[in-house]
């Protein structure tokens, strides 16, 4: 994690100079833009390894920047705004964003969140293929595909979507409750469990479309399950 390279897009100087302070004590290393064209440009030629997000921003506001980069990566995303709203928060969540923090935050808790999401992502790195059945979770590539009698197809899976489904691989045909997915696999902070519906009904939806349909169901009075076809 040292050295780890984070991109701030703010347009609040003091609140770009207070996170490059905190997080530079950590021994990450910062670049900003105060714009989202700007922020959506650094993204592009320098790669870095974690991205903290305003959405009210000149040019492109941080959804329009944060669908830009799930577009082209999966880097992970912490949105640090003043909007507290549910939707504000759901609507960031759906579109592909790690975690969500609302102003005025404490930038310890900034930091934390930052290394907590870092912490998650590069262990999946290390870990190995998951099956379930015809679908395969890669850990170290980020991927999930089905091989079907018709050949491989790859899921196109947010970064939540992917989470929730890796989590749920590891033990195939366990009823898995909604809190218990909310602590496993969705962002630090405020996430709710109707959250996990909207997920899960996009995870259906798209392993229907890719020929898996029923694989993944709901259980009752309990929550989900993820079974072999």
């Amino acid at each position: 994690m040292e050295n780890a390279l984070v991109l701030i897009v703010e347009d609040e100087p003091e609140i770009v100079e207070i996170l490059e302070a905190y997080l530079g004590r950590e021994g990450f290393r910062t670049v900003s833009a105060s714009d989202g064209n700007t922020g959506l440009s650094h993204h592009q030629r320098l790669k870095p390894d974690l991205v903290i997000l305003d959405v009210k921003l000149p040019g492109l506001d941080g959804y329009e920047v944060l669908a830009a980069i799930r577009r082209q990566a999966d880097t992970p995303i912490l949105m640090a705004t003043a909007l507290a709203e549910d939707l504000d928060k759901l609507q960031a969540l759906r579109i592909g964003a790690d975690d969500y923090d609302v102003k005025p935050f404490n930038p310890l808790e900034v930091v934390a969140r930052a290394k907590a999401i870092l912490r998650r992502t590069r262990r999946s790195s290390v870990e190995p293929v998951l099956r379930v059945g015809e679908l395969s979770v890669d850990m170290a590539a980020h991927m999930a595909y089905l091989d079907l009698q018709g050949g491989r197809r790859a899921l196109d899976l947010t970064r939540t979507e992917f989470r929730i489904l890796a989590h749920m691989a590891r033990w195939p045909n366990r009823a898995f409750e909604r809190s218990e997915l909310v602590d496993a696999c969705l962002p630090e902070g405020e996430a709710l469990e109707r959250t996990v519906d909207s997920h899960m009904s996009n995870l259906r939806r798209k392993l229907a479309s890719a020929g898996a349909n029923g694989i993944l169901s709901g259980v009752r009075g309990v929550g989900y399950r993820l079974a072999m076809l």
